[in-house]
């Protein structure tokens, strides 16, 4: 029969604990671990409710319990496919404008030492040190974010100290992302292309004028080397 008058019914633990556990699904972190056991509680209580003629109550409470993992279990797959490829190219990008930045600082540390020093650039074979010692440069200047494991991944031009501030061409290339250590040196040969700009690769290059750009691999042996 149906419950007796004055007879309260009694609120479904099973459908508190489903209802609990599928909010809980919404912070996504504990999604993974609360989803089933939340539509396990939520199909319980419904049976339970269903059965006990009016003595227990919690049927939306139930179903919202069992609705929201079960919405989720659709909807977070699809979420993520669409978001961690976005947040990787974000991630990508970052380093890329990091690396930049730590280009253009010592660009123009290396412009100030020349005109401090009868416009004469940095000697390629101590130019890091050059430039830590008496342009006070931070050594982490010298590190891109895309070179793991690289604490010197820029190196400067070879004929670079061919020419002088005065002298050189504003495209020619001063200082480009490599894998030579410490005070590297090298030319178009010795270039490292570590970032993606949608489906092309490239790196960051610094001129002798001191402004910055992000060269794709086909351009560099295009690029101006050499004081001529």
């Amino acid at each position: 029969s149906l419950t007796s008058p004055g007879t309260i019914p009694q609120t479904s633990r099973l459908a508190v604990a489903a209802f609990v556990m599928g909010l809980l699904c919404l912070t996504c972190v504990l999604w993974p671990l609360l989803a089933l056991p939340a539509i396990l509680c939520a199909i319980f209580a419904l049976v339970k409710i269903n059965v006990s003629k009016g003595q227990l109550k919690g049927i939306g409470l139930a179903i919202a319990g069992l609705v929201v993992p079960v919405v989720l279990t659709f909807i977070l797959p699809l979420f993520m496919a669409i978001m961690i490829p976005a947040l990787l190219k974000a991630k990508e990008t970052a380093k890329c404008v990091i690396c930049a930045n730590n280009l253009k600082t010592l660009s123009v540390a290396a412009i100030v030492y020349a005109s401090d020093n009868d416009d004469m650039f940095p000697v390629p074979e101590k130019w890091c040190d050059l430039l830590i010692r008496k342009g006070d440069v931070s050594p982490n200047c010298f590190r891109c974010p895309s070179a793991l494991g690289i604490d010197f991944s820029y190196a400067i031009n070879e004929n670079l100290y061919t020419s002088n501030l005065q002298t050189s061409a504003a495209q020619m290339v001063m200082l480009f992302e490599a894998n030579l250590g410490r005070n590297g040196t090298g030319g178009p040969e010795d270039v490292v292309c570590r970032h993606h700009r949608g489906a092309r690769m490239g790196c960051n290059i610094a001129f002798a004028d001191g402004h910055i750009e992000f060269v794709t691999e086909e351009r560099i042996a295009g690029l101006k080397w050499t004081a001529e």
